[in-house]
């Protein structure tokens, strides 16, 4: 659970307009570009989010990555949980090999690496525990399950597709200047390699295909699944920021007198 940079960044943007253009031309496009164009402001705004500029400039307070460190183990644990998942349900061999290999890669790779993370910040069993899951975290895990639940292993899988590879950007992008702070840049180079983004690749190539022998309604799921992920991963940022927390609501108990 992956989850904004400097001014030099350039790629071009793709509006709404022109997406709805090429539909409109009947041209055929691969999910991976639909897709993309369509979360341009969540996905673009990603590398610019202040999360990601401070991790790099080595700024970022300690306490703000703690938090991240938290609520992203949360995440994860579900991430491979879902992967599982959709091994079990799918038909196609490739989506149902690719799934268990992930939920095994999770479980065995990164996962790992986050208790390295934790062993190093002194981050103890006693403290996750006494963190609150933030609702960004919460909501975002929930929605993936949603796609599984009352979708298919199509649409979770699309669900599941922005966070190794928009992470798998970030790393790469994130890599081109080190961070000063040791741990930062440990976690930048969890992203930035080259098996890292021949997994995502090969990731994109799979979804790109399932979408081809999908349903015109299955395809919009996948799509509208991306589109939130998405959103979502930009919230992550953002949760992880503010040190994101559940509203205590109302203690005025006047109000219902009134």
């Amino acid at each position: 659970m992956f989850k904004r940079l400097c001014s030099g960044r350039h790629r071009p943007r793709q509006t709404n307009a022109s997406y709805n253009k090429i539909i409109n031309e009947g041209v055929l496009m691969k999910f991976s570009k639909i897709a993309r164009q369509q979360v341009v402001p969540y996905w673009e705004g990603s590398f610019s989010h202040p999360f990601l500029t401070e991790l790099q400039a080595g700024t970022l307070d300690p306490a703000i990555f703690r938090y991240y460190l938290i609520q992203d183990a949360y995440y994860l644990k579900h991430f491979s949980r879902l992967y599982a998942l959709i091994a079990q349900q799918a038909q196609e061999s490739d989506l149902k090999a690719y799934a268990a290999q992930s939920a095994a890669g999770l479980t065995e790779g990164e996962l790992a690496v986050r208790r390295d993370f934790f062993d190093t910040l002194m981050i103890t069993d006693a403290e996750v525990a006494a963190t609150a899951i933030a609702p960004t975290a919460y909501h975002y895990v929930s929605h993936m399950y949603r796609q599984l639940v009352a979708g298919t292993p199509h649409v979770a899988i699309a669900g599941m597709l922005p966070c190794p590879w928009l992470y798998q950007e970030v790393g790469q992008y994130l890599a081109q200047r080190q961070s000063p702070v040791p741990i930062y840049q440990r976690w930048i180079e969890t992203y930035s390699g080259a098996a890292n983004a021949d997994d995502q690749q090969a990731a994109v190539a799979l979804v790109n295909r399932l979408y081809d022998h999908s349903t015109s309604a299955e395809q919009q799921q996948m799509l509208t699944a991306f589109r939130i992920s998405t959103q979502m991963e930009y919230s992550f940022w953002e949760m992880a920021y503010h040190l994101e927390k559940w509203p205590e609501g109302s203690r005025n108990n006047d109000a219902k007198s009134r």
